[in-house]
């Protein structure tokens, strides 16, 4: 199953660069892993070491919010990773 990623500036340092990527998996813990292993360091970045997103981190699959990572893809859907920014 192929999911098109799109991935925000503050991960570009773990995708080289690369703002669109392509995963597999069936669900989004699924994609999450396989970036990883692809990207070492890009999940740890978005996925706390207890396995919960993080706080500052959103996901959207198909332009609706993802809030677990069991939510289930389908191949071609489109999952965009959001950070928030912060700063004063």
């Amino acid at each position: 199953m192929s999911i098109r990623v799109v991935v925000p500036g503050q991960l570009f340092s773990y995708t080289d660069g690369q703002s669109r990527l392509v995963a597999e998996g069936a669900t989004l813990g699924e994609v999450l892993e396989d970036l990883d292993r692809r990207h070492p360091g890009l999940r740890f970045r978005v996925i706390d070491e207890h396995g919960e997103i993080r706080p500052h981190v959103r996901f959207f699959i198909n332009h609706q919010p993802a809030l677990a990572l069991s939510r289930a893809l389908a191949d071609g859907d489109e999952l965009l990773v959001v950070g928030a920014l912060s700063g004063g």
